[in-house]
């Protein structure tokens, strides 16, 4: 069936004005200003969106689809993520991640959750490998996993300067890396190392230390969660120039100390003349969000949800950020990082992937893939075991 979303104030995400989006399928078959002729009316959905906001649907790159944690025993593991936890939060694609436990929950689960995410109706990919090395992988290597396994397009997330990680030399890092990059060659995916950035004091050293002492491209190596502590913060925006992308966490407000929120880390990092382009934003969904002592005892202990994008996307917008400036770190920036040639931007020929804000910035309805996951802030579609 055709879909018509008509008199829509268009964020490709560049502001382009009202306009119309016709959609066949999974793709936007028409954008303009113009409103297109229907072959027959009778056989197209229409919505007229009355002049709200319309963007592309938020892509989540990083994001715990088989759950996190585990820190503190079996009974602390995060369950799985459903496929509303994210729709809801107008995130109509996703990259799956292992954290700490990367043992008992694998790359096989991983793919596994990323496929059935990917039947109910959203686009989920994900990276190999976890906190630790050696990697977990289904191949036996990383850079088979990427070649051979349709969802895998990286490595991740690899844990440094933190005390759960396995305390990777460089030598190792750098071969991790390699791996990950010729895999990105060979396939035309992303072919990035994720990496966990702990509060341990080396804060982004390795990182840096790579980039200035091999031939691999800066691109490869990406930290996240680089607003956790002020100074790994610094550390980030420095990396950045040399052509790194740099990944903030939207944490939820009781978990921002003592960092900062994401909004205010984009803010900061394009007033000290850092490329925006090159910032994106995740949610660490389905993750633990534990804090510890200096001696690694759990002080505190949380569960990241994807709802908070769209809470840093009004953030940002409330501290005067254009919606445009504000929706690329969640859209076309992880896009173009994650080598996702049909996702993060409206236009012919592109997924049919969007959300329609409301006029305070807080999702209304969402389609992914050409079909309605939201309608008027409810869910219309749900996973298998959500309907139980």
């Amino acid at each position: 069936m055709l879909k018509l979303i008509k008199n829509a104030r268009l964020y490709t995400p560049e502001p382009v004005g009202l306009g119309h989006i016709l959609t066949a399928g999974e793709r936007i078959i028409y954008l303009g200003s113009t409103q297109p002729e229907l072959p027959d009316p009778l056989q197209a959905e229409v919505v007229d969106v009355e002049g709200a906001s319309v963007v592309p649907g938020l892509i989540d790159g990083h994001a715990h689809i088989t759950g996190g944690g585990g820190e503190t025993g079996p009974a602390s593991r995060v369950p799985p993520m459903v496929l509303s936890s994210f729709t809801r939060a107008g995130v109509t694609s996703v990259v799956g991640v292992l954290g700490t436990d990367d043992l008992t929950r694998n790359t096989q689960t991983l793919v596994q959750q990323a496929y059935g995410l990917r039947e109910e109706g959203l686009s989920a990919w994900c990276h190999t490998g976890g906190y630790h090395v050696p990697l977990t992988t289904l191949t036996g290597s990383a850079r088979g996993d990427i070649v051979f396994l349709d969802p895998v397009i990286g490595v991740g997330e690899l844990a440094i300067s933190d005390h759960r990680s396995s305390q990777p030399t460089l030598d190792e890092f750098l071969r991790i890396a390699s791996e990950a990059h010729v895999a990105g060659l060979m396939t035309g995916k992303a072919g990035i190392v994720h990496c966990h950035m702990g509060d341990g004091d080396r804060g982004l050293s390795m990182l840096g230390q790579a980039i200035a002492t091999c031939e691999i491209p800066a691109r490869v190596f990406n930290p996240t969660h680089v607003n956790r502590n002020k100074p790994l913060f610094e550390q980030a925006v420095a990396l950045a120039r040399h052509g790194c992308y740099i990944d903030a966490t939207a944490f939820p407000c009781e978990h921002i100390e003592p960092g900062i929120s994401a909004a205010e880390a984009y803010i900061q990092f394009c007033d000290l003349g850092g490329r925006a382009d090159r910032f994106t934003i995740s949610s660490d969904g389905g993750g633990c969000l534990p804090a510890f002592d200096r001696e690694g005892n759990l002080t505190r202990f949380g569960v990241g949800l994807s709802d908070t994008l769209p809470e840093t996307l009004r953030d940002l917008t409330d501290k005067g950020m254009p919606l445009s400036d504000a929706l690329a770190p969640m859209t076309s920036n992880v896009a173009d990082l994650l080598r996702l040639h049909r996702k993060g931007r409206l236009k012919v020929g592109m997924d049919a992937d969007l959300v329609v804000l409301d006029e305070n910035t807080a999702v209304r309805h969402v389609m992914a893939r050409g079909e309605w996951h939201v309608r008027d802030g409810q869910i219309a579609r749900r996973g298998m075991y959500e309907q139980i």
